[in-house]
């Protein structure tokens, strides 16, 4: 029997190619992938998939029956997906070889701030830089104030949400940060009343607490929510 696409999880009906990447990129995993319309082709689909910390674009064409991915032919989606669940893809020009493990879901409880994400965006044999703000990807940055661990003072530093990693510099211009949180193994992100700062909050790590504090509450709540988030997304909370 047929399975409909638009009841597909992991169809995202309203994505471009740029903006699947960047959410593969920023939330996914290698074997994570999604399905998006073809742009260029009404008739097609493309299956947008993450090997080797790139994203490969697969089209798909259906001809009111049969679904053709090269020479393969399927019936439904769910027949393709199987498939590719143990016949690895080809990851394009690289060679890479990867299984389709992880759908990327459709609906997911993102935070509704987002900064400038700058991905790399694949066009045939070239390649390009693009800088864009998508609706559906979570990255964020900004100045907070973070205590020390041994000298209990207080200093501003730039931080920078990038995939699962929490990085803070010295300034905005540093190259090199002075710390990385990584969020893989982070117990809890909650606000904190105790600590004697405004709009402060502690991100809960097995080895230490960060203490930190924005310069106000509605920055603190869109810090807590994105990394709240994050944690959801590993499986944390």
């Amino acid at each position: 029997m047929e399975d409909r696409v638009e009841d597909l999880g992991w169809f995202h009906s309203n994505l471009d190619r740029h903006q699947a990447e960047a959410l593969l990129l920023h939330n996914g995993q290698d074997g994570s992938y999604l399905l998006r319309i073809c742009t260029n082709n009404e008739n097609s689909y493309v299956l947008s998939c993450r090997c080797a910390n790139s994203v490969k674009h697969f089209q798909i064409s259906y001809d009111g029956k049969y679904y053709r991915f090269g020479m393969a032919i399927f019936e439904t989606f769910s027949e393709l997906v199987k498939h590719f669940e143990n016949q690895p893809l080809l990851g394009g020009e690289s060679g890479v070889l990867t299984l389709l493990k992880y759908p990327y879901p459709r609906r997911v409880n993102e935070p509704s701030s987002y900064e400038t994400v700058v991905i790399h965006a694949e066009t045939g044999y070239n390649s390009s830089i693009k800088k864009f703000r998508p609706q559906s990807i979570n990255s964020k940055e900004g100045y907070l104030t973070k205590q020390g661990l041994k000298i209990k003072s207080w200093r501003t530093r730039w931080f920078v949400l990038f995939r699962n990693e929490l990085l803070y510099y010295k300034t905005k211009n540093e190259k090199q940060p002075l710390g990385i949180i990584n969020l893989k193994i982070c117990l809890s992100v909650t606000k904190d009343e105790e600590i004697g700062k405004n709009y402060a909050f502690r991100i809960h790590m097995p080895y230490r607490v960060y203490y930190v504090y924005a310069v106000s509450d509605i920055e603190r709540q869109e810090w807590i929510d994105i990394l709240c988030w994050k944690l959801i997304q590993n499986g944390i909370e």
